[in-house]
């Protein structure tokens, strides 16, 4: 049961569904709207016409409006924006730094520690609890559920910018910007090694370990496990370990870390991808402390979603953020400089 509540709090980034539907040869005209409604499970007529509406039905890679008729052999793609499973959010009185916000949209930077939404045995202190205690604070009539709708997630020991929409609208337009890879996301990650590249691409499907479905796996088949993309390029070497700046093309569970796992760099202090283990270094006991004096300071994955970048859903404007690398980060980034420093020095 333990397992399954894991696995539940790391359920996929992707907060769409995605259909493609062939038309049947003697299909009759009917409307699109009507069609889907008829062959998608758990779908509401309003919710298909609010995709129609965002540009997220194509019909033969065109988009389509609600009254369209669809025909023989008619190629439908369609993505749907949904909630996570949840029932209940309580307001909470949680500190948040919000980036910006609008009407339609809100960025919020995300401390590490912090899970995005509530399930099993997190219900409260998430950032859907926080957001919900924001908005009632604000006043704020806009939020059509009270909290804000995910479209993306962060896992809850990394840190950094997330975008919620505030309305169904803005949700299911971004949902379609994040399945066609336009959302500009990077990350800075410390990890260990020091790669052989100054930049590269590390791609592999990603699913679940057979033997632990806690954690993901790059698979060799590319018949298992969903396709992902991520692009790296070397920010500061130090040795042991090396600074980097992530762009995901795509948005995996756990895309990063075990992408740099399946490529024998995992980001340092990451325990559930080797990474709190001295991967890389000496066997001089004064190095062993040093590595565990930097553990304390970060307590988690070195991971920080820094830069991100969409189209507003509605006013079509494009947005860019960034945010400042978080403190125990800063700290640890420093003791490897000086550490490296100092380590040049003994070798002349």
């Amino acid at each position: 049961m333990d397992l399954e509540k894991d696995i539940e709090r790391e359920e996929e980034q992707e907060l769409y569904e995605h259909h493609r539907i062939v038309v049947d040869p003697g299909q009759n005209p009917e409307r699109i709207d009507k069609f889907l409604f008829n062959r998608i499970i758990n779908v509401s007529r309003n919710k298909i016409q609010q995709a129609a509406k965002a540009g997220s039905i194509l019909v033969n890679q065109e988009t389509a409006k609600s009254n369209y008729k669809v025909k023989p052999n008619d190629v439908i793609t369609v993505v749907l924006s949904h909630p996570p499973r949840i029932t209940d959010i309580l307001p909470e009185d949680i500190p948040l730094e919000i980036v910006y916000e609008d009407t339609d949209v809100i960025v919020v930077n995300k401390p590490a520690g912090m899970v995005v939404h509530p399930a099993y045995a997190n219900f409260d202190g998430t950032l859907l609890n926080a957001l919900a205690g924001y908005f009632k604070k604000n006043k704020s009539t806009e939020v059509e559920n009270g909290f804000g709708y995910l479209v993306h997630r962060i896992d809850k020991d990394t840190s950094g910018l997330l975008l919620v929409a505030k309305n169904e609208m803005a949700q299911t337009i971004l949902a379609k910007q994040f399945f066609d890879h336009s959302v500009e996301r990077i990350y800075h990650a410390l990890v260990w090694g020091d790669l052989e590249n100054d930049e590269g691409t590390i791609e592999g499907n990603i699913g679940r370990h057979p033997k632990d479905r806690r954690k993901m796996i790059v698979f060799q088949d590319e018949s298992i496990g969903k396709h992902a993309i991520t692009h790296y390029k070397v920010l500061e070497r130090f040795g042991y370990v090396t600074l980097v700046a992530c762009r995901l093309e795509t948005g995996r569970t756990h895309q990063i870390r075990a992408h740099f796992r399946y490529l024998g760099h995992p980001l340092f202090n990451d325990e559930k991808y080797g990474g709190s283990e001295i991967v890389k270094g000496t066997t001089f006991t004064k190095y062993k402390q040093f590595v565990q004096n930097c553990f304390k300071i970060i307590p988690r994955q070195s991971l920080h979603a820094k830069t991100l970048g969409f189209t507003h859903p509605i006013n079509k404007k494009n947005l860019h953020f960034d945010s400042i690398v978080p403190e125990d980060l800063q700290a640890v980034l420093e003791k490897w400089r000086n550490y490296a420093l100092h380590k040049e020095i003994e070798e002349e």
